[in-house]
């Protein structure tokens, strides 16, 4: 049970603080800033944390260390931000009024023509200048992916980061670097480790004072919407007009943010976001970097956690099909009772996953790979950066020392109505030679585990031969060498 209970939030806006009540689970922070505090400079575009032109900063301190991050504020809520820093471009200039580097580099560069889109634009490059004293172009493209421009073109915005770069972020030009000091010793003092709990007309709204009492809260109002990054409840608002209320956010919850890693593997908190996560994941998995970079934008991973893709039981989620092919296991409470089981176990058909009322996903476990072990990710996508999928494909084998497959687990999005396994395609690979002709059949044999769906990203047939295909490329980036032809026993007989 929380030790103390308060009936408001409080953050800080840009140089003054807030403490708000009463107000509806699913105020957007966007909203608010316009309609409430008439900071109309963050703009709404597509009301969805596509186009970032909403794009904001947000600081959360971690272990004493302030840490800033961009983030859609067209899909945040207001509930989320109890201890926390929100900076809008109103607030991005220089101590003394004048323009920051980042903006004054966008004005010499020409990064900006209709402007609608440049407040969130110098936004992220801001918190790049921040975080990243000598970024590469990868770096500042990567951190541009949730910002589009129809107008401008990108190349005056990467020059203008490019330039920015070159002037060091300090107490005389950068009015949060001056406010340092000031900001953590407020945030310090707001986060007091009370439970919240706000009423109004629309619903309760709950912040858990910790884990523990996450637990006592879902398992008193166990139809309560959890919410974590919000990137995808956000669009059930915004886009769907869906009533969300009671809401338990969770996002402040350290407890739900470990990360482990060693030589067994890596476990998350079900409330480590994308970008939390990347360091730890790329670095047990490498073959995972591509597509943890084609997760939504750099605002969608500073908010998305891992935990909410897998409780969402997207059947088009970028994370499960790698996962699964990892052999990862989810562990999920219900008040002091927890269970664990296989990731691929969890979901069940298309909008049902195997979690009680009031149980939640507590963390997520994922084995170290073995030495001797392909493992490859791929995404098909419309486009290439901050799309959903329209097929994903994880692949992940093993073999012996005569070539022989010994292991085989293929797991797909966007084939069925859930993150699904291919157990005929695995059958027959398993005990055969890796080898073009074995590749071959089960190729052919996906056909019997999967029968996909046509929609506006993809007809059937185009998912079915895409996912084949992705199965031949893994065999040729698993060669190593020329491939050579080996027949198959089934084929020899034919």
């Amino acid at each position: 049970m929380a030790q103390s209970h308060r009936t408001f939030i409080r953050f800080l806006l840009n140089d003054r603080p807030v403490e708000l009540s009463g107000f509806a689970p699913d105020l957007s922070l966007l909203d608010w800033l316009r309609i409430n505090q008439r900071l109309t400079g963050t703009k709404e575009g597509c009301a969805e944390g596509d186009c970032g032109a909403c794009t904001v900063l947000v600081g959360r301190l971690d272990n004493g260390i302030l840490t800033y991050e961009t983030i859609n504020a067209c899909i945040r809520f207001v509930g989320s931000l109890d201890a926390t820093h929100v900076v809008t471009i109103e607030h991005l200039n220089r101590p003394d009024g004048a323009l920051s580097a980042v903006q004054q580099a966008m004005v010499d560069n020409h990064g900006s023509q209709c402007g609608f889109c440049t407040p969130g634009i110098v936004a992220s490059l801001h918190g790049l200048w921040l975080s990243d004293p000598e970024p590469t172009e990868a770096d500042i493209e990567r951190a541009l992916q949730g910002n589009l421009c129809r107008c401008t073109g990108y190349e005056p915005i990467v020059k203008a980061a490019v330039a920015a770069a070159k002037t060091i972020p300090s107490e005389d030009n950068d009015r949060l670097v001056a406010g340092y000091a000031t900001t953590i010793a407020t945030l310090t003092d707001f986060a007091d480790g009370a439970r919240v709990t706000i009423d109004s007309e629309r619903g309760t709204t709950f912040l858990p004072a910790d884990v523990d009492d996450l637990a006592d809260i879902y398992d008193a109002n166990p139809d309560a919407t959890i919410v974590a990054g919000s990137t995808d409840v956000g669009l059930w608002v915004t886009k769907h007009m869906r009533e969300i209320a009671p809401v338990i956010f969770i996002g402040h919850l350290a407890g739900l943010q470990q990360i482990s890693f060693d030589e067994t593997g890596v476990t998350l908190g079900a409330g480590v976001s994308y970008t939390a996560a990347r360091g730890a994941l790329i670095a047990a998995f490498p073959q995972m970097a591509e597509i943890w970079d084609r997760i939504g934008g750099e605002q969608v991973r500073n908010m998305g956690t891992v935990g909410g893709n897998i409780a969402n039981g997207s059947p088009i989620g970028d994370t499960p099909p790698p996962l699964i092919a990892l052999d990862a296991s989810v562990t999920l409470r219900k008040g002091k009772a927890r269970r664990t089981l296989p990731l691929e176990a969890f979901f069940i058909e298309y909008g049902k996953q195997d979690r009680q009322q009031g149980e939640f996903v507590e963390s997520i476990a994922i084995p170290a790979l073995d030495e001797d072990a392909f493992f490859a990710v791929y995404k098909i996508s419309k486009r290439r950066d901050e799309d959903i999928s329209a097929l994903c494909a994880a692949f992940h084998v093993t073999t012996d020392a005569q070539g022989l497959v010994v292991s085989a687990r293929l797991a797909f999005g966007g084939m069925a109505g859930t993150p699904k396994r291919a157990p005929t395609a695995e059958a027959a690979l398993i005990g055969q030679p890796w080898s073009w002709d074995t590749i071959q059949i089960a190729r052919a044999a996906l056909a019997e585990d999967f029968q996909p769906l046509s929609d506006w990203r993809a007809s059937a047939d185009y998912r079915m031969l895409s996912a084949q295909n992705l199965m031949i490329r893994f065999f040729l980036e698993t060669c190593g060498a020329p491939v050579r032809i080996e027949r198959h026993p089934a084929l020899a007989e034919a």
